[in-house]
């Protein structure tokens, strides 16, 4: 009888490893990115980094206008000498008064360089902003119109 168990398990055993093994090799291809047709060249994609700004943990601390109007100055500033230099392709604020505060989207190699990119930034700094970095792939060459 206990010869017949084991018998039984090692059965039920063997078959669960093949049934599993089978599934597994029999998953289909995944599909094509929306927008892509089979056997249509994919176009050249770039990573770029995407920078979500965010409501930082000074936000709420009172400050005169004098005070928030600088900051507000010294960022945009810091926004034009990135474009400048060609580092950041897109720059802008969400219009409404929510947790996301604008993107940013860089052209560089490494998120190092963007963190020390942000990191220069007087409304970050000050911790009226904060930010997330993203990796982003897009197709090269689009562009807003």
């Amino acid at each position: 009888m206990k010869n017949n168990c084991i018998k039984l398990f090692l059965l039920c055993l063997a078959s669960f490893l093949l049934v599993n093994t089978k599934a597994q090799e029999a998953k289909p291809a995944p599909l094509a990115p929306p927008g892509f047709k089979k056997g249509v060249p994919k176009p050249e994609m770039k990573q770029y980094w995407f920078v979500m700004l965010v409501k930082g943990k000074n936000r709420n601390e009172k400050m005169d206008s004098i005070a928030v109007n600088k900051l507000q100055e010294g960022h945009m500033a810091n926004i034009k000498r990135l474009a400048e230099m060609g580092k950041l392709t897109v720059a802008g604020p969400f219009g409404d008064d929510g947790l996301w505060r604008g993107i940013l989207i860089f052209d560089v190699p490494t998120k190092e360089e963007v963190i020390g990119f942000l990191k220069e930034d007087p409304a970050i700094a000050a911790g009226r902003l904060d930010y997330e970095i993203h990796p982003w792939w897009t197709a090269q060459g689009t562009t807003f119109k």
